[in-house]
């Protein structure tokens, strides 16, 4: 899963960035310092395999990971060029979703590109940059799916009235998201639009506050986006304590968790995904996601393409039922271990080992 930080220049994305890798990425106080985007692979840390494997007794636990994109910050009139624009829009298509960063703090030692502080302001600076350049990509694809429903094809038909609605839809400042693709359209052949990904807005608070500014939390709403708090200067300075010093700083802060749990948390529920454990005994612990409705079958070939040509059954049991019996034994005589086949849906938290043929 890749996820792009976009916003503003000094909107604090390399901050961020920096805060959840602790990468080191430059994050300098004048616009444009990201021109190629940093790229880090950061695990996904999970407490529930974590308390699990202790129990099985794994040789390891592996995390699943997210990749982040800090990509150069986004100026007025990208769309047609300025700043760094065209690559700022390439960079942002070759990621599945948006985390959006939006200045919501007052520190006057920042240089604003604006003047001044204005977090609606800036969303709408880039939601339209982003909607100029997807009603362009909208207007080539209308003009080649016309000609091909003449001839009466189906997909052509319905992507033709599809794509006359995502132009209506866009004139209007909204986002595609909010009218997805129909599912008689051929999505592999068909737009991919910048404004149908996902987006977690981040709302960077001044430290000490823990809430979403109103605006931006009802903005979200009115444009199916997430929306998440973060003092983002709180949350790069205390990733470069070690983790004991970073934890008593937030008890004594009032911080009941981490702001960069809820930024990674918020950037996996932006594609429903469902996290799944592989544990054994002796044996490597591991976390993986999977797409929310997805099956038995599907979270194997996450595993191992192998395994997924030998599917034979499965066994799966929700994390805090295993972890309630005391083991797999336990869960077998008490009948909470279950054998499923490949059409099983996978559920949030489900414990699976496959059973399959080489």
């Amino acid at each position: 899963m890749k996820v792009g930080i976009v916003g503003m220049p000094n909107a604090g994305k390399s901050s961020l960035f920096n805060a959840l890798t602790k990468a080191g990425a430059e994050a300098a106080n004048y616009p444009f310092t990201t021109i190629e985007p940093n790229i880090a692979v950061v695990p996904v840390e999970d407490e529930r395999l974590t308390t699990v494997s202790k129990l099985i007794g794994a040789s390891e636990i592996v995390a699943d990971t997210i990749s982040f994109h800090d990509i150069a910050g986004l100026v007025r009139g990208a769309s047609e060029g300025e700043g760094l624009g065209n690559k700022f829009l390439a960079n942002i298509r070759e990621t599945d979703a948006i985390v959006h960063v939006v200045r919501a703090h007052h520190d006057d030692g920042i240089i604003h590109p604006e003047g001044s502080v204005d977090p609606l302001r800036d969303i709408e600076t880039i939601e339209t940059e982003l909607i100029f350049a997807d009603l362009e990509q909208v207007e080539k694809r209308t003009a080649k799916v016309v000609r091909e429903a003449r001839g009466g094809d189906k997909s052509a038909l319905a992507e033709q009235a599809w794509l006359a609605q995502i132009t209506e839809l866009l004139l209007a400042g909204k986002p595609a998201r909010t009218l997805p693709m129909p599912d008689e359209v051929d999505k592999g052949q068909s737009v991919q639009l910048l404004t149908a990904k996902p987006v977690l807005f981040v709302a960077n608070v001044d430290e000490g506050e823990d809430g979403v500014p109103e605006e931006i939390a009802a903005h979200a709403l009115s444009h199916g986006a997430g929306v998440v708090a973060v003092s983002i200067r709180l949350e790069a300075e205390l990733s470069e304590l070690e983790d004991e010093e970073a934890a008593a700083m937030r008890e004594e802060l009032g911080a009941s968790e981490s702001g960069l749990d809820r930024v990674v948390r918020g950037a996996f529920a932006l594609l429903n995904l469902n996290a799944f454990f592989t544990i054994g005994q002796g044996k490597r612990a591991q976390s993986w996601h999977l797409r929310d409705g997805l099956t038995a079958w599907h979270a194997a070939g996450q595993i191992h393409s192998d395994i997924q040509r030998g599917f034979v059954k499965a066994e799966v049991i929700p994390w805090d039922a295993l972890l309630e019996a005391g083991g797999y034994a336990q869960a077998r005589d008490r009948g909470t271990l279950r054998l499923e086949g490949r059409d099983y849906v996978m559920q949030d938290g489900d414990v699976l080992t496959v059973k399959f043929t080489p």
